[in-house]
């Protein structure tokens, strides 16, 4: 059965994909100014040419005059190599009085009174665009106009800033490409990681070792360890509650089909009535016993459910404890046992009401199934000065007195298997609270504890 392809994203591709924009954004800011400035770096550049030639033409002597339709034409010499960046300039050169003394290139005569300094001009009956230069001579003699075509200006500044971006256009896939091996590099210690965690065998308790070196990967190494040392530890105890389980249930399932054997094998008439009550009474003790067995293992599983399903609330701890005593007063009272509640009017908690029900529960039929006839039982509740609420259960069972004798006691049941304590203990770590054996106070014998985190809610019985 072939199994279908991971379609979740890559960390890598998601990584080269930010990457990646933010890159082209940057890199595309970067290459619009730098075009913006390689088209203001040449305008300025024709700007001082034009002021450049004025200047030259202002030194020359030249004397005469032309018609204003005539201008010389600008022929290159021959062998002179053309330029790439060889602008076609024009010129028109004035006496003091308006006169035309000089005009060389292809732009239209302009008028005689624009003023000195860069302007744009609109001439000849096309109304082409140029880009002028006008400057007076230091003694007003002579007046000078330097001009190029606009559009031809504007195609060199193009030209250059187009030569100076052009570079990084093409550089930005090598970067890019760069990055990318960059990062997949970058990603080996995480990948090597993840096929460590991913090779660990749980059944062998291995952990993740600490020879990965980045400083960012302990919170995760040690997150990891923590959770599968948690995870060692349930599983032990999982280990250790089914060989109990085994080992309680094989007991009472023996004698019951050992019993039963014994009624099926036995001839018509050879068992008195008297054995065959007796048979019949064990193998109803040893049902029952099978039975209660089964029922804690079905709380327990409730009790993992629902510390899974249902969120906190607040609960009345000492209410609670008045409702489980209620509901066993007949059970302690068919036992000749007094079942008593020493509590606050209110104590309250957070926590799942029907999973401290249960734990209390367990703590109290514990109480009255394996102590004495005629024992004192007592539910305790209160809260520290440091704000925990406690509940406990204690009872006088291992005393001895007159009310006691020695058949009695050595009758009582044994909890090997502590299935309810068990019980209590995960309701009370799913609440983030502890349990176990407490000193008893005085007048009772054993004594068992649950404490809890409060709400401040107490009030005096």
């Amino acid at each position: 059965m072939s199994t279908a392809p991971d379609r979740r994203p890559s960390l890598i591709w998601h990584l080269m994909a930010w990457m990646l924009g933010a890159l082209v954004v940057v890199w595309a800011s970067f290459v619009a100014l730098g075009y913006q400035t390689g088209v203001h770096e040449a305008d300025e550049l024709t700007d001082g040419h034009l002021a450049g030639v004025a200047a030259l033409v202002l030194n020359l002597h030249v004397d005469g005059a032309v018609d204003h339709g005539e201008a010389t034409p600008v022929h290159e010499p021959p062998g002179l190599m053309a330029h790439d960046y060889q602008q076609s300039l024009s010129v028109a050169l004035w006496d003091g009085s308006g006169r035309l003394i000089s005009r060389t290139g292809d732009a239209p005569e302009p008028a005689f009174d624009t003023e000195q300094g860069f302007a744009t001009l609109r001439l000849g009956p096309e109304r082409r665009a140029w880009r002028s230069f006008t400057q007076w001579s230091r003694d007003h003699a002579r007046k000078v106009s330097v001009m190029i075509e606009l559009q031809e200006r504007d195609e060199l500044a193009d030209d250059i800033a187009g030569q100076m971006v052009e570079p990084g256009l093409w550089l930005l896939p090598v970067v890019a490409l760069a990055l990318g091996l960059a990062i997949r590099r970058g990603m080996r210690p995480l990948n090597e990681l993840s096929r460590e965690v991913e090779r660990l065998d749980l059944a062998q308790a291995e952990r993740v070792s600490h020879r990965h070196a980045l400083r960012e990967f302990m919170p995760v190494v040690n997150s990891i360890n923590t959770l599968l040392d948690r995870q060692q530890e349930a599983l032990e105890r999982e280990r250790s509650l089914a060989n109990e389980v085994a080992h309680e249930l094989r007991t009472p399932l023996a004698s019951i089909a050992l019993q039963a054997r014994a009624l099926g094998d036995a001839p018509a008439g050879a068992m008195d009535a008297p054995a065959q009550r007796q048979a019949l009474a064990q193998i109803g003790q040893d049902a029952l016993h099978a039975g209660h067995v089964l029922s804690q293992l079905l709380a327990l599983a409730r009790a993992g459910r629902a510390m899974l399903a249902e969120p906190p609330a607040p609960v009345d701890l000492a209410a609670l404890a008045r409702q489980v005593v209620a509901a066993h007063a007949q059970a302690a009272w068919q036992r000749d046992c007094s079942l008593s509640v020493q509590a606050p009017e209110a104590l309250g908690v957070m926590g799942n009401a029907v999973l401290l029900e249960l734990a209390l529960r367990n703590l109290v039929e514990n109480a009255l199934k394996h102590t004495p006839h005629g024992t004192q039982i007592e539910v305790q509740a209160g809260q520290g000065p440091d704000g925990e609420v406690w509940l406990q259960v204690c009872d006088d069972g291992r005393r001895s007195d007159g009310r006691r004798d020695g058949a009695e006691r050595a009758a009582a049941p044994v909890d090997s298997l502590h299935l309810g304590h068990e019980i209590v203990a995960r309701v009370l770590r799913a609440h983030q609270g502890s349990f176990g054996e407490a000193a008893p106070p005085e007048g009772f014998t054993t004594c068992y504890r649950m404490g809890m985190p409060g709400t401040g809610l107490a009030a005096a019985g």
